[in-house]
């Protein structure tokens, strides 16, 4: 007999099921429902965490895994979000027939979810333009300012496993949603009536269409003019991680006068279940150790990755101990230092949690600073933005025509540098230490903790914010920051901030897109004489110091 707890479940199971539009995530509840009644613990839990409130819709959109149920991503959970969004834009004056565009990568459903949201799109009198095939997330917000849309939706769980999927909003400038949209798009989807309430037509209703290459190709030829005349003599090898970047950057490269790029066969096609990886995320161990492997084979320069949604770069270098991946913070000191000895006048952007070279470098050079919280939602609106990167590989170097984070672009900019480094008989790491030479060396580092219970995370700030640490790294903690409680430069976040007597620095906060607890590292030491060596090998020692005390005050 079952427990009325068991019974709410089940009654709730058989509401969704008698709306859901989706026979695999009917027959998939359906087995639940039936292992729950056969008195399966483990299916009692499933289908509890299934029925456990819904995804929630923030500055992220939604993101979760993959699965009947409202904490699920699905085609009813699509459905109503595409409707509060059509409410949402309605109510806020976007007129009868104005464009909506909406992409999507190469993920489970995802084109599933990209032809529903178009029909809810088109029920509402919008005119939904939908790209025509698995295609990167800055193509998407590139297309949003390109064809004069109200919004955009990107259908992608961008570097998350495989399992999941999530659903990304862009407004009409071309950026993602931040406060107080989000929470005015999720009033509207909670407001959502049921399935039969939604009114979907096709995309020709209201005068959208499956977009041809046109755009496509728009989006390519904006991003080859990015690079300027110069050296070009570059072996590149480039992994798209099972991802979308496969059919971009290779042609990027080429168009922009590089040599077609060694691609890492076994990652090339797209695939939604990531067969060679663990995490589709180039910043995991392992993820691009098939391409460095390919670059030592056929003496290459450099190796370029970009994550599965191609919106993130990664980059690894050669060195007299082998290839090693460039950190996030040191690709956009390379990118920034480009960009600034090109004369490149405006805002130089990034986050609280990446390092505070560019604030450096930007005063040497007389360019405003500006620091955000976490995500391109922030840095990509800022006015008179330039250039803006965070230290989770996420760079933007052409924000007039893509107001986000473009792993394309940064990839074909980097790819720039380099070229221009050998061909004066040096690398990149040879440029990195021209930077600490100028300006110091900013070192920074990670700790990153993944849970399977969410509570664990929120114990440990929790741990932190009851008993602050007094000393980090063995140096007295001269400030602490609640983060929560926002300032006249930052909204409010769930993090906190530590500054230290000897110039170092700890960020800590839960991230917003995977079950983590970030911690983030950095020190800075002076190069004296020009040794960049003996300084590298103090900052290596400090930041030892820094991860041990952080994760004994955080108990991770």
């Amino acid at each position: 007999m079952t427990t009325p707890d068991t019974d709410v479940l089940l009654a709730r199971a058989q509401s969704w099921l008698a709306e859901d539009p989706d026979a695999q995530t009917r027959d998939e509840l359906v087995r639940v429902i039936a292992a729950v009644e056969a008195g399966d613990a483990d299916a009692r839990a499933d289908l509890a965490d299934r029925f456990h409130g819904t995804l929630e819709f923030g500055t992220a959109g939604l993101r979760g895994a993959l699965g009947a149920g409202p904490n699920r991503m699905n085609r009813l959970v699509v459905l109503r979000a595409a409707a509060g969004l059509a409410a949402y834009l309605r109510d806020t004056g976007s007129a009868p027939g104005s464009p909506v565009v909406i992409g999507y990568d190469a993920r489970h459903n995802s084109d599933v979810f990209a032809r529903d949201t178009a029909e809810v799109m088109a029920g509402a009198g919008l005119r939904p333009l939908l790209l025509p095939r698995p295609l990167p997330t800055p193509l998407l917000a590139f297309a949003i300012r390109e064809l004069g849309c109200a919004a955009g939706v990107m259908v992608t769980a961008s570097h998350n496993p495989p399992q999941d999927n999530g659903y990304k909003v862009y407004l009409g400038d071309g950026s993602q949603i931040v406060p107080p949209a989000d929470t005015e798009i999720a009033a509207r989807i909670a407001a959502v009536g049921n399935l039969e309430s939604i009114v979907r037509l096709p995309l020709e209703t209201t005068g959208g269409r499956v977009l041809d290459d046109g755009i496509v190709d728009a989006y390519l030829d904006t991003v080859a003019a990015i690079a300027g005349d110069g050296p070009r003599d570059l072996t590149i090898v480039y992994t798209p991680l099972h991802g979308v970047g496969g059919g971009a950057l290779p042609t990027v490269l080429e168009n922009a006068g590089f040599a077609t790029p060694q691609v890492v066969a076994e990652q090339e096609a797209p695939d939604p279940d990531f067969p060679t990886v663990a995490f589709p995320n180039p910043e995991e161990p392992g993820a691009i150790d098939r391409a460095i492997a390919l670059a030592e084979r056929t003496d290459a320069d450099l190796v370029i990755a970009n994550d599965p949604d191609a919106d993130r770069c990664a980059a690894a270098v050669p060195g007299p101990d082998g290839w090693r991946m460039l950190r996030g913070d040191e690709v956009g000191a390379l990118l920034a230092d480009h960009l600034l000895r090109a004369g490149r006048a405006g805002v130089y952007a990034t986050s609280i949690v990446s390092s505070s070279l560019l604030g450096t470098m930007a005063a040497a050079a007389g360019q405003p600073y500006a620091e955000t919280l976490t995500g391109f939602k922030w840095i990509g609106r800022l006015p008179d933005l330039v250039f803006g990167y965070e230290e989770a590989l996420g760079y933007c170097v052409d924000p007039v025509h893509v107001a986000d984070k473009d792993g394309v672009s940064a990839a074909l900019l980097l790819c720039e540098i380099a070229a221009e480094a050998k061909a004066a008989g040096r690398g990149l790491p040879d440029l990195l230490d021209d930077i600490a030479v100028a300006h110091g060396l900013h070192a920074t580092d990670q700790l990153s903790v993944r849970v399977t219970d969410l509570a664990e995370i929120a114990a440990a700030m929790e741990r932190l914010r009851g008993t602050p640490p007094t000393t980090l790294g063995g140096s007295e903690v001269t400030s602490a920051d609640d983060l929560t409680a926002g300032s006249a430069a930052l909204p409010p976040t769930d993090g906190l901030r530590y500054r230290t007597a000897d110039g170092s620095r700890v960020v800590v906060r839960p991230s917003g897109t995977e079950p983590k607890l970030k911690c983030y590292l950095e020190v800075v030491v002076p190069v004296v004489d020009g040794d960049v060596a003996t300084a590298r090998a103090e900052a290596a020692t400090r930041l030892t110091a820094l991860r041990a005390d952080i994760a004994a005050a955080a108990g991770i």
